[in-house]
């Protein structure tokens, strides 16, 4: 398929081959606990991501992307600890590498994805990895591959994706139809800036200084991402009191609720909504709510049609574990879904193409922008130009609260990347952090040749990924 792109990029889809992936980490330790769902995060591990490529007529290209490895969010079956959760994310990656490398010849980018994706889950399926962790591998490799392509024909992301310089079509959304994927990306005009929504976790201080009204802890965000426990009455409770600390703000906000499938059932979710719906303690929070992010969990969502829930408007996010779930959920009656670049960038494309379709028949269906703890340099850059791209005005933003600044990343490092970037970096004395400017942050520098980075990591500075323990270590 010939797609003809907008903005003066070469008038065909460009092909690659690949060459040679490679992992790398470093540990990130929090600066505060963050608790969401059933766990406690202190500290955890970032992978990084380098893939060499040879571009059709070009020559070589490398390119890089950033994740953290979550414990317990990919997969929150009670019978594995935090650790053999993150070792899943492992065998992710390296059961994903070897699908990727076994791929010859010139191909597109989303080539390569459409042709593993379906193998990958199969066989992470096989070795018990579920599939939302079995989308890690490829979401993070795909990264690292468009970044690479990106470089090799010298445009950047929001350029070249509207030129759909990667090649996507319809083969794994058989709904839709090439022609409306092109327009899609065509028709983007990415956001000059998008506004932080700051999340406000289990374990967060509500009142007083470092409250949620503080705007030291706040950063004059004007939206609030706030962090449900599954129990009605202890949430109805504590929104109550963040209710009260947000309408001291001197500024107009709007919240979001988030449960990370922490609701047993629908009769519990109807619980916690007809509190929402007729306390007046909670109408600072039901009057300002835009939207409830997957509350049950996920195999529980499957069997559970919403009904008159629907009205209140729910996404699902952990539930989200392949192309097919969105228009799934949309039966259910959600009509949002998270974009979230550890679950695919393609995906995420896709899916904001089938919410402007759909909306087009009066219904608003929508993407959100979720964030699991992005971190400063290459990982919030690429999650960020993604959804400024698909036109998402205001994204979850954790990296800068609970880790400080670029951690564990060497000075030298770090200050590369402010330079390169210095709408997105700011050192105010205690070291180079994410520079938020009146509760938004700016896409300016994003525009770089590549996918939202002019710099890559030091990979001298970095460790090899670990590799996952064995099935009998696990055991013992």
């Amino acid at each position: 398929m010939s797609i003809l792109p907008p903005f003066g990029l070469a008038s065909r889809i460009d092909w690659l081959k690949l060459r040679d992936i490679t992992f790398f980490e470093r540990p990130v330790q929090f600066a505060r606990p963050f608790r969401f769902g059933a766990i406690t995060i202190n500290a955890t591990t970032q992978l990084f991501v380098r893939v060499e490529i040879e571009v059709e007529g070009r020559g070589s290209a490398v390119g890089a992307s950033a994740e953290l490895l979550v414990p317990k969010w990919f997969d929150k079956r009670p019978e594995f600890s935090p650790a053999q959760t993150v070792d899943g994310l492992r065998r992710s990656l390296e059961i994903a590498r070897g699908l990727y490398l076994a791929r010859t010849g010139f191909l597109t980018a989303f080539d390569l994805h459409a042709a593993c994706i379906g193998a990958q889950i199969a066989t992470c399926a096989k070795k018990n990895i579920p599939a939302l962790a079995a989308a890690y591998g490829p979401a993070e490799i795909d990264k690292a591959i468009l970044d690479a392509l990106l470089r090799g024909v010298e445009t950047g992301f929001f350029d070249g994706m509207a030129g759909n310089v990667a090649g996507i079509d319809a083969r794994l959304s058989p709904a839709l139809k090439d022609a409306e994927i092109a327009a899609f990306l065509s028709s983007r005009k990415p956001l000059p800036r998008v506004a932080i929504r700051h999340t406000v976790g289990l374990d967060d201080t509500v009142e007083g200084k470092g409250g949620v009204a503080d705007a030291h802890e706040n950063a004059c965000a004007s939206y609030f991402k706030l962090k449900l426990s599954g129990d009605p009455a202890a949430d109805a409770a504590r929104l109550m009191r963040i209710g009260k600390e947000l309408d001291t703000l001197e500024r107009r906000y709007k919240v979001t609720l988030d449960a990370n499938e922490q609701y047993a059932d629908l009769a519990a979710l109807q619980a916690l909504m007809d509190r929402l719906d007729h306390d007046s303690d909670l109408r600072p929070i039901a009057s300002r709510l835009l939207y409830v992010e997957q509350p049950m969990p996920r195999d529980i969502t499957r069997q559970s049609p919403l009904g008159s829930l629907a009205a209140r408007g729910f996404i699902i996010d952990e539930a989200d574990d392949s192309y097919d779930a969105f228009p799934a959920a949309r039966a259910l009656g959600y009509h949002g879904i998270s974009s979230k670049s550890c679950k695919g960038l393609y995906k995420s494309i896709v899916n904001a193409t089938r919410a402007a379709k759909w909306s087009g028949g009066g219904e608003k269906f929508f993407v959100t922008g979720e964030d699991l703890t992005c971190q400063a340099g290459l990982a919030v850059q690429q999650d960020l130009a993604l959804g400024a791209f698909l036109g998402v005005t205001h994204a979850e933003r954790n990296g800068h609260h609970y880790v400080d600044g670029f951690g564990e990343t060497p000075a030298a490092e770090a200050a590369a990347f402010a330079a390169a970037h210095p709408d997105l970096y700011a050192d105010a004395g205690q070291g180079i952090r994410l520079s938020i400017h009146n509760g938004d942050l700016l896409t300016g520098s994003l525009h770089a040749a590549g996918f939202a980075t002019s710099v890559h990591p030091d990979w001298s500075a970095l460790r090899p990924l670990e590799q996952p323990t064995s099935l009998q270590e696990q055991l013992a």
